[in-house]
């Protein structure tokens, strides 16, 4: 045996115990009298001892060992005499006996500890080094029990765990496919699923009326802190149901989650929010409601006045930010940099002090009136003491603008704590959204979204205002997961080809399969899926979902550990019957 325990198995109670352990050196401490060990596995660190002057063979083998270098230690437990109660570890250590050296480490490129000093590129490329580092194996730990805990749930309620084909066809639809060309069929290729949607639907015509999959998928997009080229769904699908029978059973997931997980008791029932109202007062369809700081609609207090911004914008707005009228002139000034930087790309920024006086200061004197900026001060329900920060212009655009500068002071303030969690559904979002530049509608969601019944008029007069029977689960400003109720009717299923400008014969080209699926008793069904890095990320407190996959790529969608992607052999490419033509 390598080893009878672990490196974080052992207590005071074990003392006097023969044992053997095996692990990493995290280092070596020469005290003259005393040499330590420091030896590491995922479970712990234990303290190794050896007298230099009784055991000075072992000390100067001990002296050797560099770091990373992976041994087996042999010896008796024994008390401390000078604990360290911050390890699980640290009332006894190990005096050694046996010294085996089972392999050499070279020096590693950053330090393996938990404030490491490698940055990310480097610690991505030696990813199995970063991986021994304890905020890793903590998040890949808390990976794994919310894994557990979905598949007990999901069990407990009679769902099926049903594995779904991860080569399968291409759709236009959503975001790019990944392609796999086949060497059988020449010309002729697979995609990668961007979900199991079409063969969840599929089970459900099967009969298989609760179904679910902790499952990869795949897509080619720009990525962000929180996207991947490759993530993982929860995937659910339930037949015989509507809308609140999903909601309350996923809501029932999020609550088991959160008490066993982090031990939070969530027993209100979650907020509900239609997609307009959240656009309308937080500027996103993910809001983030551990705070107040809604947005306040000025148009019509602000128009004809010589200010040219205001009088020619077509919505003004503005947000409230509580005891923050005291910020300079240089932090204002920063909040106006911020709210210009390309990603946002507001014109400028309008702000009103409040004071503590009851006296107003705005960078808009010259233009309106003490009265007047006490009548948007009203309108904000702004007290004494407040900031108003307001900008201007297309609706649309000064929203989003606006969403991103109270996320800003949201995170100045100190009201975005991590230990805070505020979930919503947000519902009702619109069918279809229009193209300009292809000049069609496109399904916001996917093509197989039912519309809300009392909709169903405006599929043929008015698409636009068509709102979909579809929802998504929100904490903190994060979109956790979505779904909808789907089509389960083949009329209704073309008449929704036929407004995303299908012809018949591309929608039996591409999904032919379902819709004749559909001529066979399709029960009522929708479904649900959850991005499960995500939720790992939100639980562990990160903002990224890098450090809660095991090898994720980099920004540039690139495993800069394994160099992927990467250039294939030329008689590869032979044998698919593919020829580059690569354009610079």
């Amino acid at each position: 045996m390598y080893r009878t325990h672990t490196c974080g198995e052992l207590r005071l109670t074990d003392a006097g115990k023969q044992v053997t352990l095996s692990g990493w050196v995290q280092r070596v401490r020469d005290l003259g009298g005393m040499t330590f060990i420091d030896l590491r596995d995922r479970y712990g660190i234990t303290q190794i001892v050896i007298n230099s002057e009784t055991q000075s063979e072992l000390s100067s083998r001990a002296r050797e060992l560099g770091r990373e270098y992976v041994v087996q230690l042999s010896g008796k437990v024994a008390e401390r005499s000078s604990k360290n109660l911050k390890l699980a570890t640290g009332e006894i250590e190990i005096a050694l006996e046996k010294l085996v050296v089972l392999n050499k480490s070279a020096l590693p490129p950053f330090t393996i500890e938990d404030e490491s000093d490698g940055g990310d590129e480097l610690r991505m490329k030696y990813r199995y080094l970063d991986l021994r580092r304890n905020p890793l194996r903590r998040n890949l730990e808390l990976r794994h029990e919310m894994g557990i805990e979905i598949r007990n749930y999901m069990n407990d309620r009679g769902f099926l765990d049903i594995e779904t084909p991860v080569l399968i066809k291409s759709t236009p639809e959503g975001a790019r496919d990944f392609v796999v060309p086949s060497r059988v069929h020449p010309g002729e290729f697979y995609a990668l699923p961007q979900s199991p949607q079409v063969f969840k639907q599929l089970l459900m015509i099967a009969g298989y009326d609760r179904y679910f999959q902790i499952v990869k998928c795949f897509r080619d997009e720009d990525l962000r802190a929180d996207r991947q080229p490759e993530f993982t769904q929860i995937d659910c699908e339930m037949a015989f149901v509507e809308r609140e029978d999903i909601l309350n059973t996923f809501e029932g997931l999020t609550k088991h989650l959160f008490k066993q997980i982090l031990d939070i008791d969530m027993v209100e029932a979650f907020p509900r929010m239609t997609y307009a109202n959240a656009l309308e007062f937080y500027g996103s369809d993910k809001p983030d409601i551990r705070f107040g700081m809604t947005f306040k609609d000025l148009t019509g207090l602000t128009g004809d006045s010589g200010f040219k911004v205001f009088d020619e914008a077509e919505y003004v707005g503005g947000i409230c930010a509580e005891g923050q009228s005291e910020l300079s002139r240089k932090d204002l000034d920063k909040l106006t940099d911020f709210v210009k930087r390309p990603q946002i790309g507001a014109q400028g920024l309008i702000y009103v002090k409040y004071n503590e006086d009851g006296s107003f200061k705005s960078s808009v004197d010259k233009f309106f009136s003490a009265e007047k900026l006490r009548s948007w001060a009203d309108e904000m329900e702004a007290t004494p003491g407040d900031l108003l920060l307001i900008m201007a212009g297309d609706k649309l655009k000064t929203l989003k603008a606006l969403c991103e500068l109270r996320l800003e002071m949201g995170s100045r303030m100190g009201l975005r704590d991590k230990d805070v969690f505020a979930p919503l559904w947000v519902v009702d979002f619109p069918l279809l959204e229009w193209d300009e530049e292809v000049g069609r509608f496109f399904a916001m969601h996917h093509p197989f979204t039912s519309p809300i019944k009392k909709d169903m008029a405006l599929l043929d007069s008015d698409p636009g205002k068509v709102r979909a029977d579809a929802y998504d689960l929100v904490i903190n400003g994060v979109e956790l997961g979505g779904g909808s109720i789907r089509i389960h009717d083949d009329k209704l299923q073309k008449r929704m080809f036929e407004v995303l400008g299908f012809t018949d014969e591309q929608a039996r080209m591409q999904f032919g399969f379902l819709m004749n699926a559909f001529q066979y008793g399709a029960p009522p069904h929708g479904g649900i899926a959850f991005g499960f890095d995500r939720w790992v990320s939100l639980m562990a407190g990160l903002d990224s979902i890098r450090d809660v996959i095991a090898f994720p790529k980099n920004n540039a969608a690139r495993d800069v550990m394994i160099d992927s992607p990467s250039p294939i052999d030329s008689k590869q490419l032979e044998e698919l019957s593919i020829r580059l033509d690569i354009k610079s």
